[in-house]
């Protein structure tokens, strides 16, 4: 996507969760001319040393200073403050004081995030038009929304470091929580693009693809429910959700697969046959390509111990 920039892959901590959490702690910062060189950089538009990765990011500085640069502007963090990226959205992060600094990152899929249930508030973030950077003046302007954000984030951290019984519980509504104060506190109404009229009229179709996973479902057949035309639904439904139909198709079939790798003994082809993908190697392409590994990897994983971040 970025020639110029490292895609990177974000190992989660829980694939369930589809989240990373940790802590860095250095001393020192990057020389003078290398801070000159990246400033210049940013300014003529060349991206070398940055990364991009498919999961939002969000930052907490406990100590010290750092400079992040996205391609809309380039700002300086100290602590207490909280910053977000989108998902796929360039940046770079830079340690730009003397002495000591203590941060912690937060990768997370939000796509894991969506069902019926929450679906027409997760619609608000699915970056059709503006990446979730542009909610940084949030963060900013807002004392209260970052000190409570900076606290769940702290939580989450803990709770995925102590593991104990529930801590899925615990981690996903505090990341709720978070999604929830920017929305609430979106006083630009930058989320606030997509029409959830439009929502509405498409939940038949969303309801009978959460009934029918196993099915075959296609456009020409989904379309009569709604009373739309081809084109008109697929312009509809991409602006509605913040996906295509078929992109749509595909997570909620992978995300149905991954409950059943976790919560039965069934075989990885069965698994693929109950949630309408006959194809094995189709299936595993899928997968792969959603959580980063194969779905066996992904149940093998689940059964080990959380890992500690420092």
């Amino acid at each position: 996507m970025y020639p110029d920039m490292r895609h990177e892959q974000v190992v989660y901590q829980n694939p369930f969760l589809a989240m990373r959490i940790w802590q860095i702690d250095s001393v020192g910062r990057m020389a003078d001319d290398w801070l000159r060189k990246k400033e210049q950089d940013w300014r003529l538009q060349k991206y070398s040393d940055w990364h991009y990765h498919e999961e939002v990011e969000f930052l907490l500085i406990l100590e010290g200073e750092l400079t992040c640069f996205h391609r809309e502007e380039r700002f300086a963090l100290q602590g207490g403050d909280v910053a977000v990226f989108g998902s796929s959205e360039p940046h770079l992060t830079v340690h730009t004081k003397e002495g000591a600094i203590s941060y912690i990152v937060f990768q997370i899929d939000l796509r894991k995030y969506w069902d019926p249930s929450t679906l027409g508030s997760m619609q608000h973030f699915s970056e059709v038009i503006r990446p979730l950077s542009s909610m940084n003046y949030i963060y900013r302007e807002n004392a209260e929304a970052r000190r409570r954000t900076a606290s769940l984030i702290r939580e989450i951290y803990e709770e995925m470091n102590d593991a104990r019984i529930g801590y899925e519980l615990a981690v996903s509504s505090r990341i709720k929580n978070i999604l929830l104060l920017l929305l609430r506190h979106d006083t630009r109404l930058m989320l606030n693009y997509n029409d959830n009229l439009l929502l509405g009229r498409l939940q038949p179709a969303v309801d009978y693809v959460e009934a029918n996973l196993s099915e075959k479902l296609s456009v020409p057949d989904i379309c009569p429910m709604v009373n739309m035309s081809y084109t008109h639904f697929i312009k509809t439904f991409k602006k509605a959700v913040g996906m295509t139909f078929t992109d749509f198709v595909v997570h909620k079939r992978i995300l149905k697969a991954e409950q059943l790798l976790l919560t039965s003994d069934s075989s990885i082809a069965d698994v693929a046959e109950s949630v309408g993908i006959s194809n094995l190697g189709h299936f595993y392409d899928m997968f792969r390509r959603q959580n980063g590994c194969s779905p066996k990897q992904f149940k093998d994983r689940l059964r080990e111990p959380v890992g500690r971040t420092h």
